[in-house]
């Protein structure tokens, strides 16, 4: 079983309430999504693994047991080509939980006119797969959002 945690503090909102129907409809996968705080915040990996894609609003860190975590920052955040978000880690870097990936600004992103919803979700899994997903209250970084069983 696998442990994923939160990769920022906020308030935890489920996948149903993304103001996209990719992520509240599960396509990409189960999982939750977090409204973060909106001061300058540290996105980090919700799982030790590998980085294994990288991009200024979006990351997906592997597991040993070859489990993928996105963490996508914010909602249509692609279209701001990275502005206001800074990588402190590469593709193909091992990461520890906890590790800070990706520095960013949701109130720069909700200033831009994009939402700053975070979804986390288990790719390549079945809803029945993830046991005590979190869907409301607050959470802080590294708090356990959903076990991938």
């Amino acid at each position: 079983m696998t442990s994923v945690t939160s990769p920022l503090a906020g308030t935890a909102i489920g996948l149903a309430a993304v103001p996209d129907p990719v992520f509240s409809g599960a396509m990409v996968g189960p999982g939750t999504a977090i409204k973060p705080l909106q001061e300058p915040s540290e996105a980090v990996a919700p799982v030790d693994g590998v980085v294994v894609s990288l991009h200024p609003h979006a990351y997906v860190v592997v597991d040993a047991d070859g489990h993928g975590v996105l963490t996508h920052l914010g909602i249509d955040t692609v279209q701001l080509n990275g502005e206001g978000f800074e990588l402190l880690v590469n593709k193909g870097d091992t990461v520890t939980r906890g590790q800070t990936v990706i520095r960013w600004n949701p109130a720069a992103v909700e200033a831009a006119g994009k939402s700053s919803i975070c979804p986390v979700v288990a790719l390549e899994a079945s809803a029945e797969s993830l046991s005590d997903v979190i869907e409301s209250g607050d959470v802080k970084a590294e708090d356990v959002l959903f076990s991938w069983n």
